[in-house]
């Protein structure tokens, strides 16, 4: 095993980075400086993402014209992930149709939008859980970006 920090070590241009939808289970052991002492909030997509999002995703599928802007209004707190997502649930029923009436066709605007009321964006309860902490167990202000995110004033 080789350690990071030593004596005869040199770290340097090394940059590691690790990733966490619970930053309160860390050890503070990790978040202490020359550690993993920065933590970084990453928002759900906004409309820009959600479009570039659905266009990647639906690149090389069968689809008709997709009116984008129409498909986002119904992604509110959708996840990169939950977007996904919704597009299987669209492909799933495309495919169900295909082979009950033995013609495929391509994706709609309004499948995408019939999809998206099938799945709950999983947002919602991360963020429930992270405004508790951001409320009440923020004393080193680590929080504050889910604060300023929810427009929440402390």
């Amino acid at each position: 095993m080789q350690e990071l920090d030593g004596v005869d070590t040199n770290n340097d241009g090394v940059l590691i980075l690790g990733a966490t939808n619970a930053p309160w289970h860390l050890d503070n052991a990790f978040r202490r400086p020359g550690r993993f002492d920065r933590i970084i909030f990453v928002p759900p997509p906004d409309d820009v993402a959600k479009a570039s999002i659905l266009e990647i995703k639906l690149k090389d599928k069968p689809t008709d014209k997709i009116d984008f802007q129409k498909i986002i209004k119904s992604l509110q707190d959708f996840s990169g992930a939950d977007i996904e997502a919704v597009i299987d649930i669209a492909i799933e029923e495309k495919l169900q149709t295909a082979f009950k009436t033995g013609i495929p066709e391509p994706i709609s605007t309004s499948n995408l939008i019939d999809a998206s009321k099938k799945h709950r964006p999983s947002t919602k309860e991360w963020f429930q859980t992270a405004k508790n902490f951001a409320l009440y167990s923020n004393e080193s202000g680590l929080y504050d970006p889910i604060l300023a995110f929810l427009k929440i004033k402390k």
